[in-house]
């Protein structure tokens, strides 16, 4: 067991104090995310929606975050990052308290509008926070310990959502909100506010792009941005789509369609900040982005490989769990080399923007294949969509490489 706590220790070593406190306070806020797991089995299954209906709902949720992305970046760069995070999760908390009370579609698309505008402002500025807390040599740990943290509370979240959905779904509104005015209150607290300024360092920033002052010039993160669009239009049938196949096809109970998602979350926690220590600068970013995005398009093809029984899920989980963990912690790492100090907001903005995009495109085209043409015929769809792109990012580093645009790697 030495050698394997040696290996946690050092995989953990060296991030400061902050970035410790930052990732308790995603741990608890992402603890109660109990909601958006369960929202389309929510819809169809209790308020008796129609899955276009329901997927018109999450389509509403993806816009309110592409707009919550965008403001928040913007808010970022100019009034800092504290007080965005700080607004974002109070008012979020609150709102889940009204989102519970909904019950037309025309009430839950504009409640969950306004509750991801408000809720996504935070990714962008937590982005910009955790560069700010973080050294160039630890940044992509401390990225993957935010990972960590989210992950670990979203293996406790759907779990625990799983259970209470078994007695009262709007149980799940009432935790969701106030675990995050609970994590507020942490930060607080715990984390004083500090004006973030940037900062005067001898270390050697991996910073590939330097001269420029808006991210809409430059043409590689452009790219790259797209591609993640079209990643994440798959990737995120595992919130949408993924819940509703178990229950209705696998007829899996909610306890433990939420224990199956929690895994993944649970996976991440515990393996993926060794595997970043271990890996890390062994090759260039996007090329583990690119084995990545392929392995997490096999799982969704599993779906119509194997019989329709919870083996398969647990299959699905653990190919798709392997893709996330070699992908998203190093399209963090990409963009960062793409920004400076001065425009971190800019590009966190419209890093998480892709993501919030796809929150718009996953539901919408989902439930649109789903209601006209069947699973089978989405998850060919979905595993395309996520294994495809590794075409496109290996072509991306090709690029970067011809143009010795090769990102500075910085081992810890």
């Amino acid at each position: 067991m030495s050698p394997i706590f040696s290996l946690y220790k050092k995989a953990y070593a060296g991030l400061s104090s902050s970035t410790w406190l930052l990732a308790v306070v995603l741990l608890i806020n992402r603890s109660g995310a109990m909601v958006i797991p369960f929202m389309t089995v929510y819809l169809t299954q209790q308020l008796h929606f129609s899955v276009p209906e329901a997927g018109i709902v999450m389509a509403c949720f993806g816009t309110g975050a592409i707009c919550g992305s965008f403001i928040g970046g913007r808010l970022s760069d100019r009034i800092g990052f504290y007080p965005v995070q700080f607004w974002s999760l109070l008012l979020q908390g609150l709102i889940f308290l009204v989102l519970g009370q909904m019950r037309t579609l025309p009430q839950f698309c504009v409640c969950i509008f306004v509750l991801s505008c408000v809720g996504d402002a935070f990714r962008p500025a937590n982005v910009a926070a955790t560069a700010f807390y973080s050294s160039v040599a630890n940044r992509t740990r401390s990225y993957s310990l935010n990972r960590l943290a989210s992950n670990l509370g979203w293996s406790i979240g759907p779990a625990l959502g799983g259970i209470l959905a078994g007695y009262s779904y709007h149980l799940l509104f009432w935790v969701d909100g106030l675990t995050c005015i609970a994590a507020v209150l942490l930060m607080r607290i715990l984390l004083p506010p500090v004006k973030a300024v940037p900062k005067e360092t001898k270390e050697v920033e991996a910073v590939t792009v330097k001269d420029n002052s808006s991210v809409y010039k430059d043409g590689i993160y452009l790219t790259f941005v797209l591609l993640i669009v079209v990643f994440t239009t798959g990737f995120l049938q595992l919130s949408t789509m993924v819940p509703l196949y178990l229950k209705s096809v696998v007829h899996m109970e909610e306890a433990h369609i939420g224990m199956l998602m929690g895994l993944n979350g649970l996976l991440v926690a515990f393996i993926e900040m060794v595997l970043v220590y271990k890996i890390e600068g062994k090759m260039h970013s996007l090329l583990f982005i690119t084995r990545g995005v392929v392995l997490a398009g096999i799982g969704y093809l599993s779906f119509n490989l194997l019989p329709p029984v919870a083996a398969t899920g647990l299959f699905f989980i653990l190919f798709f769990t392997i893709g996330e963990m070699l992908s998203i912690p190093f399209m963090n790492s990409f963009f960062v080399t793409r920004s400076s100090e001065y425009n971190r907001g800019q590009y966190a903005g419209l890093y998480t923007m892709s993501f919030s995009i796809s929150s718009i495109l996953a539901p919408t085209l989902g439930s649109y294949m789903v209601g006209h043409f069947g699973f089978a015929a989405w998850w060919y769809c979905a595993g395309a969509l996520c294994a495809l792109p590794g075409l496109g990012f290996y072509m991306l580093y090709k690029k970067v490489a011809d143009k010795k645009e090769v990102e500075v790697l910085v081992k810890s």
